[in-house]
């Protein structure tokens, strides 16, 4: 090309008259893509010769490619030209502008331009200038996303992506995506929520922005309150509450929490039930031409009200008045209503003369005994008492013989330095007692119990039990028994105890079966803190029944409402069908931080319609159920089997979870990668078994002891991260390290346990060992933190142990073996504290010794309280077994005896396994 900017045509090119040059085709804007050269063209016609001018210089003729043809239609010459523009040209040229190429063509006539051709080198930087921020905006708020993309030429398009799915605004009104590479939605909806990326391309490459996170939530609002409540006392001061529910709406997606209390409480008054009473009777008629006179009286001494019972008895009577003489359908009136008389107090007349006689010739026996104690005293006592005890199902004796009693001399203190023997009544209603009565220890009741007092007055009690009193094991299929009238019933109990126990066994494999009998015993699901407690007596004897407890679990089918929380395990416990004679103790775990001005515990119970119904509240005083709220676990009496859980109603932010945190790690498909499994699960041993089930098949390793975090009801969230991992062993994805749970997911979720997973990524295979920190807190709140360090190769790692309970191996226990106070010795303990005592150490005062401080009315209706009372010691004691509190308990209250004897202790041996009772037992 010459080396001047004028435009002198070439000298090869000849001018003649003619036509000037038409452009076909003139060259466009281009753009270089890395290193490849782009290609002008330009077409005219006529042209003799077509010649390019980059920047103002020809280009020689030796870079021009040219190809000349004939215009059919016209005759005319039309010529072609092409050259190259390689990436270095671009990038040697230095003007004050783009690089830029333009054709002149030359005919006979004279020269023609075309237009300049811009030539650049296209390009796309990769940081955007302005990445969109996430946000967190209310419902019905507007959504602003700002978005600059990378520098580049030509310049780039903008996309906006959802979920990784292209956003047409075409198809939304509500979003705008045309200002400014701006994405503007109006009004934020709940489908909203999403991950947003800005994706800015040209024709040189594409590039992602940042993904930003938007969270469209909803703040709680409260609904109305409920109607107040019925006064929970009957009689006297109580409260009544109402109650609202944070569901107007519900907070979503990490929204505020409504602010203020879910429960109001007011007190009430109720007023008290008075019992009717008879006034006196009115003085005798006239005696009536029937020969009889009439009194009457009236229930006014008070008369009844507010629900009080009315007046046992009769209201008028009426009696002969002519001493039997006068004549009736020629009977005398006193034959007619003697035999009536006689039939029916016969059986009372001779019952009580019969006690009168047995009592005062027993008398002149213990007077015999004491006269005999050397010699054939005791064959002749033992031979008269087997010759003259009434015989009988029914009969009830109470023997008072000779001798200082534990039960009528309570008051005299305990002398520990002499050994005697006592005898005291014995109350025996159970004909398998009555061998019992033959041997010695008819006369001497208290001898097989053996008391060993030490220094500190801690007691422990034992027995020796007869084979013939532990019953036998009854055999076969469910229910067993030769009572008759139970023939119809036990086809459908049984059908619907299989229906029971095949749903059971495809929705939960947490569960325990066994077979009762009379002798009662005690059934656990192992591992879990669920147990069952069926008491000696509950089952009609001769009879036994196939019972079981099961744990449903993952998500409970109970939902609870608002800020309800439900506290521990759902726990089925039946054949449903089938009633107790005496309440059984259910167990149940729970999770809450007891404090009776922070929760508002309910017993709640599953109907056969498969909805949940209250049954209680833990301080409610009623005479159907009884709850005993320990710090870990629920003990609850109740006489029908079904579906029960706890609910938690937190009555302020205070109100505290306990939730137990564990660590889980196992070796990933890829051998590099390691995953940690954090989870938060309730603080009860069930929620932690499943959580155990899962990880064995997964084949998760338990990497440190779970630790304890108090999860507050504040509505704030719960964060796990991992920290302090080595930094050039190890690698953990960016942004991954750190997790955040909303409240709403922690406190509300029907399932005991969630759980966030980490993967971590080891730099070479010969890394075996893993050591890090995870955190585990409430913002805000508790906060814990587990030390890992741990081998990650199966061989090389050391085993946690699951902390297994003593259950594990025996779920069932059948008889005296699942009972930790011996039978006869809890029959005196009964006989005793059941009488009323004008000291007024009765079964209440038990009560009270075993911290049981309300709703003692429940006790009161039971035949026997004291019985009732130590069915609950048993649950609340099934692990430690502690006799010597109980016994220390008896000794306060005055009941134990003044002086014991110590005697050496003899072990039971039990048919199917060993077991030794704790504390001497």
């Amino acid at each position: 090309s010459g080396n001047d900017n004028s435009e002198a045509l070439p000298e090869s090119i000849p001018s003649a008259p003619g036509t000037l040059p038409h452009f076909m085709e003139e060259p466009d804007d281009a753009y270089i893509i890395k290193s490849n050269p782009i290609v002008l063209r330009c077409k005219a016609m006529p042209a003799m010769q077509i010649f390019f001018k980059c920047n103002g210089e020809w280009v020689h003729q030796n870079e021009h490619v040219s190809e000349e043809s004939m215009d059919e239609a016209t005759g005319l010459k039309v010529r072609e030209v092409f050259i190259n523009v390689t990436r270095q040209q671009v990038e040697d040229f230095h003007g004050p502008e783009d690089y830029w190429c333009q054709c002149v063509a030359w005919s006979h006539l004279g020269t023609s331009k075309s237009r300049k051709a811009s030539v650049r080198i296209a390009y796309l930087r990769k940081n955007f200038e302005q990445d969109p921020q996430g946000k967190e905006v209310p419902i019905e708020g507007m959504i602003v996303l700002h978005c600059r993309p990378p520098e580049g030429v030509p310049a780039a398009e903008v996309e906006w992506l959802k979920n990784e799915e292209p956003i047409d605004s075409n198809l939304d009104e509500n979003i705008d995506t045309r200002a400014d590479h701006n994405l503007i939605i109006r009004q934020a909806r709940l489908s909203d929520s999403g991950n947003y990326t800005c994706m800015a391309a040209n024709i040189v490459a594409k590039r992602r922005s940042m993904s930003a996170t938007v969270v469209v939530y909803v703040n709680g609002g409260w609904s109305s309150w409920t109607e107040w409540s019925a006064c929970n006392a009957r009689c006297g001061r109580g409260w009544q509450k109402r109650s609202r529910t944070c569901t107007n709406p519900a907070p979503l997606n990490g929204g505020a929490f409504c602010e203020g209390m879910s429960v109001q409480k007011i007190t009430c008054t109720s007023l008290c039930p008075v019992d009717g009473s008879w006034e006196e009777w009115s003085q005798w008629s006239v005696c009536s031409p029937e020969c009889e006179q009439l009194r009457v009286r009236q229930c006014i001494a008070p008369a009844p009200r507010n629900g009080g019972k009315h007046c046992q008895g009769l209201a008028q009577e009426a009696e002969n008045c002519t001493d039997g003489l006068c004549i009736q359908d020629k009977k005398p009136l006193h034959e007619i209503k003697s035999q009536s008389v006689l039939c029916v107090s016969y059986s009372g007349l001779c019952w009580g003369f019969g006690w009168l006689v047995w009592c005062g010739f027993m008398g002149l026996v213990g007077l015999f005994g004491r006269a005999s104690q050397k010699g054939d005293g005791g064959e002749v006592r033992k031979r008269f008492v087997t010759e003259h005890l009434p015989a009988g199902p029914h009969s009830l004796m109470c023997l008072l013989l000779a001798g200082n009693s534990l039960l009528l001399n309570s008051s005299m203190q305990p002398e520990l330095t002499v050994s005697r023997t006592y005898s005291g009544p014995i109350c025996l209603q159970d004909p398998m007692d009555k061998e019992l009565m033959t041997e010695s220890s008819l006369f001497n009741p208290l001898s097989d119990i053996k008391v060993k007092v030490q220094s500190s007055f801690m007691v422990s009690l034992g027995v020796t039990e007869r084979p013939e009193y532990h019953g036998k094991a009854h055999s076969g299929t469910f229910p067993h028994g030769n009572n008759r009238a139970f023939g119809t019933l036990q086809v459908r109990n049984k059908a619907t105890y299989i229906q029971n126990l095949s749903s059971l066994s495809s929705t939960s494999e947490l569960k325990s079966t066994a077979i009762f009998g009379h002798l009662g015993g005690r059934l656990v699901v192992p591992n879990t803190g669920v147990s069952l407690l069926i008491p000696h007596g509950a089952i009609p004897e001769e009879s036994s029944w196939e019972i079981y407890l099961a744990i449903t679990q993952k998500e409970s089918s109970l939902q609870p409402e608002g800020t309800d929380v439900l506290l521990g395990p759902e726990v089925t416990c039946g054949p449903s069908d089938v009633s107790l004679s005496t309440p059984f103790a259910l167990t149940i775990p729970h999770c809450a931080e007891v404090n009776p001005e922070h929760w508002n515990i309910h017993l709640k119970k599953r109907t056969q319609q498969g909805k949940w119904e209250e049954v209680m509240s833990v301080e409610e005083e009623t005479t159907s159920c009884y709850c005993l709220l320990d710090p870990y676990a629920c003990h609850i009496l109740l006489n029908s089997f079904g579906t029960y859980a706890l609910v938690g109603a937190p009555l302020c932010e205070r109100a505290i979870r306990r939730l137990k945190v564990a660590v889980f790690g196992c070796l990933s498909c890829n051998s590099l990668d390691y995953n940690l499994r954090v989870y938060c699960m309730d603080n009860t041993p069930s929620a932690f078994q499943e959580v155990v089930l899962d990880e064995r098949l997964q084949g998760g390793q338990l990497l440190e002891e779970p630790k304890l975090l108090h999860f507050q009801g504040n509505t704030f969230s719960l964060q796990i991260s991992v920290l302090d991992i080595p930094p050039f062993l190890w690698r953990i994805k960016p942004f991954t390290a750190c997790q955040e749970v909303p409240f709403s997911r922690v406190w509300g979720s029907s399932q005991r346990s969630l759980h966030c997973a980490f993967s971590l990524e080891r730099y070479s295979p010969a890394t075996t060992q893993l050591s890090c920190k995870v955190c585990v807190r409430q913002l805000q709140g508790h906060e814990q933190l587990l030390q890992i360090h741990t081998a990650i190769l199966e061989n090389e790692r050391e085993t946690l142990t699951f902390f297994a309970h003593e259950d594990s191996n025996f779920p069932a226990q059948l008889g005296p073996k699942a009972f930790k106070i011996p039978y006869s010795i809890r029959q005196r303990i009964c006989a005793t504290f059941d009488a009323p005592s004008t000291k007024g150490k009765d079964w209440q005062m038990l009560a009270q010794k075993n911290s049981i401080n309300r709703n003692l009315s429940y006790f009161a209706a039971q035949s026997s309280p004291s019985a009732v009372i130590l069915d609950l010691w048993e649950a609340r004691h099934q692990h430690d077994g502690d006799l010597d509190s109980l016994a220390c308990a008896l000794e306060e209250i005055g009941r134990t005896h003044s002086k014991i004897s110590d005697v050496t202790e003899t072990e039971l041996e039990e048919p199917d396994f060993s077991y030794s009772r704790q504390n001497g037992l």
